[in-house]
């Protein structure tokens, strides 16, 4: 498959076009409420005891996104606030008669852009959807709303989530905590921002080849691939080539655990959905890690190109798994990777051109669509079952060998990320290390590899460049070892906490 050759032009031209304005500057931080600068398991225990006011919560997070969502654009379709305001009061009715609160009551929650919310308008980002307002939500918005969460609005998110940069032609881009010139990754980037910023104290996303792993660690986050099937997939296709999993994401490992449990377990109409306890990810994380045997994949023997800042700073993670007894060396996987990657574009294709058709055969649709799009479509017409069946046999080779890995290792680990953001009017980077992408995505080859196994990947702050902007890593476990990551993730976090509780500029 050729790399798509579209230009920055080609895509921003047009009606629609992006507006890439200067970044709005940030005047001096007022001091951080306290409900916002809290854990949000902690703002939810306070909602649950009438401590805190629904009221209140929503109160702060309004004022945050006013402050600091003009020059980040990480919340879109945010809803009329006196609106709100009266959904908010209803909640603390609620619960002054008696009502049992769930896990999330009164949490104020945008949901990521490529979910429906009923009443809500949901794009996906692209032009084609920019009037959508959906009747009809899937089964993890179904959840955060029973668990109580009161939606106010959606986070942006790339076009269809392909890529992992959050711009489109909707909404226009969304920009880093850290540094507004810059990517905040994607495709769940306005759910990194909207954290690292406290502008939510909770979030969701999706993953497919990163989209919960890149933005989470651009942004000093945490954001958690689960093995497929702990969180129930959605569609109306249940079998095959399963790829993405929606998720949690968090400014602590252990409220990742909390939204998890809510998002997590079996759904009678999906198949395949893993029979796990949904409640022991919200139990208390704590666990002695000594002896604990972990695989640093790093570069993955040479032949995935990484910024050498970014591999200095994941390097420099690893003493603190040191700290807690882990047992760390180098593990290398026994198997070839340009066929995995060539497997994996293809599978991908497959799997969202073939939806996407559509669009570009519609003279009315054709043209609101963009290069990744196109890219996807254009590949998708020609594969043949053949090629699906081949590349399905490659996907299972490269996960038996990622799996041998185990048998001396307990957990594995490799950067979340292969460069640092870049700058947020780019595309995509064409070029990581010297070496010269030849599509859209393959600077996410790294997080790639890992989806194509279906394994557990817990994305995780490591630190800093030397100009400030963050990277991380992603602690990869065993197949069903999803509780297990996040108690070592919750171990990782307590020896890192000078890294993940630095602030972003704007809120210092």
């Amino acid at each position: 498959m050729n790399g798509f050759s579209g230009t920055r032009r080609q895509f921003l031209g047009g009606a629609g076009a992006l507006a890439l304005a200067p970044a709005v500057a940030n005047a001096k931080a007022p001091p951080l409420d306290p409900l916002l600068a809290m854990p949000g398991r902690e703002l939810a225990g306070l909602i649950a005891a009438k401590k805190v006011s629904a009221v209140e919560a929503l109160a702060a997070v309004l004022a945050q996104i006013a402050r600091h969502n003009p020059a980040h654009n990480a919340v879109v379709a945010l809803q009329d606030g006196d609106a709100l305001m009266g959904q908010a009061r209803a909640m603390d009715a609620k619960l002054a008669a008696g009502a049992a609160p769930g896990p999330l009551f009164g949490m104020p929650w945008a949901v990521k852009d490529l979910a429906g919310v009923i009443g809500i308008r949901t794009t996906n980002g692209s032009l084609v959807n920019k009037d959508n307002i959906p009747t009809s939500e899937g089964i993890m918005v179904q959840r955060l709303r029973s668990a109580g969460a009161l939606f106010i609005g959606k986070t942006n998110a790339p076009e269809f989530g392909l890529g992992s940069h959050t711009i489109n032609r909707v909404y226009g881009p969304t920009r880093n905590a850290w540094n507004t010139a810059k990517s905040a990754g994607g495709s769940s980037g306005g759910a990194g921002v909207a954290l690292g910023l406290r502008m939510v104290p909770l979030a969701d996303g999706s993953d497919f080849g990163g989209s919960l792993r890149n933005p989470a660690v651009w942004n000093n986050v945490f954001g958690f691939r689960t093995t497929l099937g702990t969180i129930p997939s959605e569609g109306g296709e249940q079998w095959i080539s399963k790829m993405s999993t929606s998720g949690p994401m968090a400014r602590s490992v252990s409220d990742l655990g909390l939204v998890l449990s809510v998002m997590a377990g079996p759904h009678p109409g999906v198949l395949g959905a893993l029979p796990v306890d949904a409640r022991s990810f919200a139990a208390p994380l704590g666990a002695d890690h000594k002896g604990v045997r972990i695989g640093w994949l790093g570069d993955w023997g040479g032949r995935v190109p990484h910024d050498g800042q970014v591999m200095r700073i994941c390097e420099g993670a690893l003493p603190a798994f040191r700290s807690l007894g882990c047992v760390v060396d180098d593990a290398k996987v026994d198997h070839a990777i340009e066929p995995v990657w060539q497997a994996l574009m293809l599978l991908r294709s497959w799997v969202s051109g073939t939806g996407l058709q559509r669009y570009a055969d519609d003279p009315a649709t054709r043209d609101l669509i963009g290069p990744q799009a196109h890219w996807e479509i254009a590949n998708s017409r020609t594969i043949t079952g053949a090629q699906v069946l081949n590349a399905s046999t490659v996907r299972t080779a490269w996960t038996r060998a990622v799996d041998k890995l185990f048998e001396t290792h307990d957990f594995l680990i490799a950067p979340a990320v292969q460069l640092l953001p870049f700058p947020v009017e780019q595309l995509w980077p064409t070029e990581v290390a010297g070496k010269t992408m030849r599509s859209y995505h393959e600077w996410m080859l790294g997080t790639f590899l890992v989806t194509m196994t279906g394994l557990p990947a817990l994305a995780a702050p490591a630190g800093f460049s030397a100009d400030g902007l963050p990277a991380g890593i992603q602690i990869i476990g065993r197949r069903g070892a999803d509780l297990a990551c996040l108690k070592l993730a919750h171990a990782y976090e307590q020896a890192m906490r000078p890294v993940i509780s630095r602030l972003p500029p704007a809120l210092i």
